[in-house]
């Protein structure tokens, strides 16, 4: 059984927190977090799972920020959360099945084209805009999709639920984000239950990064709904050129 110093465990709640603020806005933060658990010594497939634990307070934090805030209503989107979870679901199984190599590869180039759209599309998201699918479709096709890859391989899940949101179902941007997190909360705790069954958790690490997740999402949550479009626009941006880039240096 791994051990860890309580240096460690301070440093890793510390990550945990940055981390936490990043997702609330823009989602990525697990590429502070995982890298973090592997460089502290814990093997890919527990650092994922961990990963997942610690994620659930980060992702529930903002979530229940947002609801109070009225940006999204749990109640209404139950089927957008049935649907991602039964995507969570077969992509939890999927990662003990199979080999992620492929999506590392492929992934940096999704995220720069979509660091260069933001870019350039300087008025996303500031305004609600036209809803091209139906509640049913989304939910379907795109709830469903990022909540396979969300429990198979994880980073920028909040940015493609962000997008798919504002773009697809016509949402501004803040809304769009408040949206993104009630399904990564989904995605996560769905995935945690799967790891939690196959008994690849260090309880120890994952709770105590959780203090700095929670912290720090909220903090994330706030600063989002405060500083508006152009804020979690930029976050965005910055998070997808950073997750490319760490994922470029590991293919």
């Amino acid at each position: 059984m791994l051990e860890f110093s309580w240096e460690i465990l301070a440093l890793l709640a510390a990550v945990a927190m940055a981390a936490g603020f990043i997702d609330a806005v823009a989602g990525g933060g697990g590429l502070l977090t995982i890298p973090a658990l592997l460089f502290a010594g814990v093997p890919p497939v527990q650092a994922i799972a961990t990963n997942k634990l610690q994620a659930c307070f980060g992702s529930f934090t903002a979530t229940r920020f947002f609801v109070r805030e009225k940006l999204v209503s749990p109640k209404e989107q139950k089927w957008a959360i049935v649907a991602t979870a039964v995507g969570a679901v077969i992509g939890a199984i999927a990662i003990q099945l199979f080999d992620s190599a492929l999506l590392v590869q492929v992934m940096p180039y999704g995220l720069i084209a979509i660091a260069v759209y933001l870019l350039l599309a300087r008025n996303f998201g500031k305004t609600s805009g036209k809803e091209t699918l139906k509640p049913a479709t989304f939910n379907a096709t795109v709830a469903t999709g990022v909540g396979v890859y969300d429990g198979f391989f994880g980073p920028g899940t909040g940015t493609f639920f962000s997008l798919g949101y504002s773009k697809l179902r016509g949402m501004n941007l803040i809304e769009a984000t408040a949206h993104a997190k009630l399904l990564n909360f989904t995605t996560n705790i769905v995935s945690l239950a799967v790891f939690i069954l196959s008994g690849q958790i260090l309880f120890q690490v994952g709770f105590a990064m959780a203090a700095g997740q929670a912290l720090g999402a909220r903090l994330g949550a706030a600063a989002a709904v405060k500083q508006g479009v152009d804020f979690i626009r930029y976050m965005t941006v910055f998070v997808c050129i950073a997750m490319s880039i760490s994922l470029l240096l590991k293919s």
